[in-house]
C-alpha cells in the first residue's frame, strides 16, 4: 500500500469518528423543560380619588294629624219603670212573692180575673189553739218544698175542681207577704196546684188598690230573696 492511500484513510477514519461522537453526546444530554410561568394578577389600584357625595337636606313637611273622630255614645235606654206616676206598683203576668213566715220566695201568677189569692199547700191539717181554729201546712211545688208554718183559720171556702161536681172546703189564711218594696197582708185559699203551674196565684184582692198589672211584661218587681 502505497503512503497516499494510507493518507486517505486515516483522514476518513479522523473524520467519522469525530461525526459518531457528536452525535452521541447530543443525544446523551437530557431536555430539561422549563417550569411555568405563574402569572400573578396584581390587585388593580384605583388612583383616583373617591367622590364625596354631598346630599341635600331634604326639606321636612309637617305632617298634621287628622282630628280624632270618636263615635257618639249610644243613648243608654232608661230602665223600665216598676211604678206609675201616682205610685202604684206595675206587676207583670208574674212575680216573685216574698212570704217571711217561710222565709222564701215563690213565683207567683198575677190574675186579675181572679178576686182571692191562693197558695199550694199540703199536709194540710186544722188544729184547734186557745179555743180557736187553726191550720198548719207546707207549700210544695215542682222543685220546692216549704218548711211548716202555722195560721190561725180566717173562714172556710168552698172549692169546686173543673173535673168533679163536688165542692171542698179549704180553709182561708192570712199572711204577710211581699211583692217588690211592698209589704202587704194577704188572704189565701190552701189549695193544691201542683198539677198547675204557679204555686202562688196573687188576686185582685191583694193588688187592688196598691197596684197595676201590665200583662205584657214579666217580673218587672225584684226579687227579695
Amino acid at each position: 500500500m502505497n503512503k497516499s492511500l494510507l493518507s486517505t484513510l486515516l483522514c476518513l477514519g479522523l473524520v467519522a469518528c469525530s461525526s459518531t461522537g457528536d452525535k452521541s453526546t447530543s443525544m446523551d444530554k437530557p431536555q430539561i423543560e422549563e417550569p411555568p410561568k405563574t402569572v400573578v394578577d396584581e390587585p388593580s389600584v384605583d388612583t383616583e380619588e373617591p367622590k364625596v357625595i354631598v346630599e341635600q337636606e331634604k326639606p321636612q313637611i309637617e305632617v298634621i294629624p287628622e282630628p280624632e273622630v270618636k263615635p257618639e255614645p249610644k243613648p243608654v235606654p232608661k230602665p223600665a219603670p216598676i211604678e206609675t206616676a201616682e205610685g202604684k206598683l206595675i206587676l207583670g203576668s208574674e212575680e216573685w212573692v216574698y212570704i217571711p213566715g217561710l222565709d222564701q220566695s215563690f213565683k207567683s201568677k198575677i190574675d186579675s180575673g181572679a178576686t182571692t189569692s191562693s197558695i199550694s199547700a199540703v199536709d194540710v191539717v186544722p188544729f184547734e189553739r186557745e179555743g180557736k181554729d187553726w191550720v198548719k201546712f207546707r207549700v210544695q211545688h215542682t222543685k220546692i218544698s216549704s218548711k211548716e208554718i202555722s195560721l190561725p183559720i180566717l173562714r172556710w171556702a168552698k172549692i169546686k175542681q173543673a173535673n168533679s161536681d163536688e165542692a171542698q172546703k179549704r180553709p182561708v189564711v192570712s199572711a204577710w207577704v211581699q211583692v217588690g218594696e211592698v209589704k202587704e197582708k194577704a188572704d189565701f185559699t190552701l189549695t193544691d196546684r201542683t198539677h198547675l203551674e204557679y204555686p202562688v196565684l196573687l188576686g185582685q184582692s191583694f193588688f187592688r188598690d196598691i197596684a197595676v198589672v201590665d200583662v205584657s211584661r214579666k217580673l218587672v218587681q225584684p226579687k227579695v230573696k
